[in-house]
């Protein structure tokens, strides 16, 4: 028995017939060929999966795909284009955040739901630190990627 899931993806209504323990993530990589969110180790620990459902991170390993039935869903693919990129995919891009990139579209997404957060303050490295636990980076390359959320935030 599938269930049908309909919601808006990356600004675009979409919708697919799925079984009703799919992961967000799984209906986002394997219905909608949305590739950039990744599995990391489908136990909600590492971050590599984080999209934003109605402008919120949340890890999409962690929701039922029908959980996200009439909400906005945004994942790296829907937060800049090639020669216009968000400020946080920009700044990670010229802070050496990139790393081996596979924690990378999680970071970011991670990234801006920070910056969102301490909108009109200043965001110093312990709170980025502190807000990116549930973020793993197997490259052990966090100076970079904290230095990349500051200089996004700032630009943002």
């Amino acid at each position: 028995m599938t269930v049908k899931v309909t919601t808006t993806v990356n600004g675009k209504p979409v919708s697919g017939d799925v079984e009703p323990n799919t992961l967000l993530v799984h209906f986002v990589r394997e219905n909608l060929g949305l590739t950039g969110t990744h599995v990391g180790c489908d136990t909600s620990q590492c971050g590599a999966c984080t999209v934003h459902l109605d402008g919120q991170p949340v890890k999409a390993c962690t929701m039922l795909a029908v959980q996200a039935e009439g909400h906005q869903v945004t994942t790296i693919e829907g937060i800049g284009q090639p020669g216009n990129l968000h400020p946080m995919q920009a700044a990670f891009q010229e802070n050496h955040g990139l790393q081996c990139g596979f924690c990378t579209p999680g970071m970011i997404m991670a990234g801006i739901g920070i910056a969102d957060r301490a909108k009109g303050t200043t965001l110093s490295e312990e709170t980025i630190r502190i807000e990116l636990e549930g973020n793993i980076c197997r490259c052990t390359g966090y100076h970079n990627i904290v230095k990349s959320i500051a200089a996004g935030a700032r630009d943002m």
